[in-house]
């Protein structure tokens, strides 16, 4: 008398081992994709970094052959003058406020 198998039990048996390797295989493919999409990033981030040096590299050349010489000079002197007089206004304020500052104190001690 031959064995009887159910047909269930044939689909148990081969579904749970494909089912695995299936499985195994998303697995595998999500870890793959995963890893590339680090690398894609890594280079992308390398790239915007080569760009960005590019980039100032160009405005700090533009920035020494467009600009003279004389006129940064002429610029200079004029930021050391504009700061020259402001320190004199400076200076001046503040004697004034310290000779108002005594003469109160003085009128105090006369009363």
């Amino acid at each position: 008398m031959p064995i009887q198998i159910e047909p269930l039990w044939w689909i148990t048996a081969v579904e749970a081992p494909v089912v695995a390797a299936l499985f195994w295989m998303i697995h595998g493919l999500r870890r793959d994709m995963q890893a590339r999409i680090e690398r894609g990033d890594q280079r992308d981030s390398d790239a915007l970094t080569r760009t960005r040096d590019d980039l100032a590299q160009f405005k700090l050349e533009v920035a020494r052959t467009y600009v003279p010489l004389s006129l940064i000079r002429d610029l200079d002197r004029r930021i050391s003058d504009h700061l020259v007089r402001i320190e004199a206004k400076i200076e001046e304020v503040s004697r004034a406020s310290i000779a108002v500052a005594q003469a109160a104190r003085r009128a105090e001690d006369r009363e």
